[in-house]
């Protein structure tokens, strides 16, 4: 075991507290990757024991790998994403640039969880892409946002391949989208808060 390789890679993964969102907290400021990958594994918490069958400590780990690459180029946002744009290669060669120091073992255990999620190839995939929307989603309606910086137009569609894909996740977006559907009014009418 290679002590001062784990270290220095958990060094490089700091690099995501600094890597900023478009979206912003409930104080008005921008949100880092890591805070939002934070939350997205309290929120799989929060909803374990309605998730069951699942390999939850996979869910964790998932929802703690699924957005490491954008420690290196940072973060795209959805509605910013060009038709072309390569986001997963990018992020996938990211991740390999990440972890390239640890032991063989870590390193195909990370691809592997990236991997599935990227494709959600499986349940605890399906289940953590639903969850990471629905963050997503949650932050933005809960957010301080400078005017024009969320499209909740755009987040009535966002995700829904995978938000729709189980009635715990429907139902949990039917009432984030009534939110959403509020922010939109406001918004287009200038009141946006």
């Amino acid at each position: 075991m290679d002590i001062s390789q784990r270290l220095k890679f958990i060094r490089e993964a700091e690099r995501l507290k600094n890597v900023l969102r478009r979206s912003h907290t409930s104080e008005g400021r921008q949100e880092s990757t890591a805070e939002h990958t934070w939350r997205l594994c309290l929120l799989a918490m929060v909803f374990e024991d309605q998730l069951p069958g699942l390999d939850f400590a996979k869910v964790l780990k998932m929802c703690v790998v699924h957005d490491l690459g954008e420690a290196i180029h940072g973060d795209v946002p959805a509605v910013m994403q060009e038709s072309g744009d390569n986001k997963s290669q990018r992020e996938r060669r990211d991740l390999l640039t990440l972890v390239e120091g640890l032991s063989p073992e870590l390193c195909n255990e990370f691809l592997s969880l990236w991997d599935e999620y990227e494709t959600a190839t499986s349940p605890e995939a399906v289940a953590v892409k639903a969850l990471d929307k629905l963050e997503t989603l949650m932050q933005h309606n809960q957010g301080i946002n400078p005017p024009h910086s969320v499209d909740y137009v755009f987040n009535l569609s966002y995700g829904r391949k995978y938000t729709d894909a189980l009635p715990l996740f429907a139902e949990v977006r039917r009432l984030i989208d009534q939110e959403t559907q509020r922010k939109a009014v406001e918004c287009g009418a200038g009141h946006c808060k």
